[in-house]
């Protein structure tokens, strides 16, 4: 019971943090005692950044529009090649498991196991501050996931790369969505530690059946957003971090969540998953 209620607590406190503990309308009053750059921007200014990337739209996948540029958004993924990514496992991109056609990337259904055919594959560059958007399309009762802050060398066992996840999760057909603690699990939830508030945005595609997921990542805090909607938000390294790190599956892995910056992962779960418009805003 005294673990189930320090997960409570975090939960309940994790995502209502503010800078420097102060309260949000003295926040750009008082400017903290925070670092420079956009890990110091008040809750009005970082809102400001976030709601500006929500707003950009571009109709044309794998690239960036005049505006997107002049904001300066990149392309991590060009829509025809495997430049800038990697294998979680090795140098050079898996020779299998992985397919590119007509500007989507796509990971081949398997067994279902944790990369378990081509394995998981990750950006050749570590990102810090960042605006990340990814558009992905699921199968029926398929698993993947959009990670940050991976390091690929902690993980020398079978299974996936060990970092932040963006759960990818057919919440209907898989049974993960199940598990883990109060649907930590689902759709959009940081894995196995903070459930998404999952709406009628979650049932939303394009014409082609892609869904939009972003993750903001400014100093300590971070957000997960879909298709436009802000499902959860948090702080890390802090004490209720740590203790909801302490009871979930990551509790084994040294100082989980709290590194500067790390390598940006797409997954392979052996299910059949799809990606295009991979772009990214380093926030500086």
């Amino acid at each position: 019971m005294k673990k189930l209620s320090i997960l409570f607590t975090a939960l309940a406190i994790v995502a209502l943090t503010s800078c420097c503990g102060a309260k949000k309308e003295q926040c750009c009053k008082d400017k903290c005692d925070a670092p420079k750059g956009v890990a110091a921007l008040c809750p009005q200014e970082r809102d400001k950044v976030i709601t500006g990337a929500v707003s950009l739209k571009n109709d044309k996948p794998n690239t960036l529009s005049a505006k997107e540029k002049a904001d300066g958004w990149q392309l991590l993924w060009d829509g025809k090649t495997t430049n800038g990514w990697r294998s979680a496992r090795a140098d050079n991109f898996p020779d299998h498991g992985w397919k590119i056609a007509n500007g989507i990337l796509t990971v081949e259904a398997a067994d279902g196991a944790e990369s378990g055919n081509g394995g998981d594959i990750i950006t050749i560059d570590e990102f810090a501050n960042f605006i990340l958007k990814v558009d992905f399309r699921i199968t029926p009762g398929a698993n993947s996931g959009i990670k940050y802050f991976v390091d690929p060398g902690l993980n020398k066992g079978p299974g996936s790369a060990i970092g932040c996840e963006f759960q990818i999760l057919d919440d209907e057909l898989h049974p993960d969505a199940k598990l883990g603690v109060k649907g930590n699990r689902t759709q959009g939830s940081l894995y196995d530690l903070i459930p998404s508030r999952n709406g009628e945005w979650d049932s939303i595609s394009d014409a082609d059946g892609f869904k939009t997921a972003m993750v903001v990542v400014m100093g300590n805090h971070v957000e997960h957003w879909l298709n436009g909607v802000k499902i959860l938000q948090y702080e890390r390294n802090n004490e209720m971090w740590n203790a909801l790190v302490a009871y979930s599956k990551y509790r084994d892995w040294p100082n989980f969540g709290n590194h500067a910056s790390g390598h940006i992962l797409l997954q392979d779960h052996g299910n059949e998953v799809s990606f295009r418009n991979v772009k990214i805003k380093v926030l500086e």
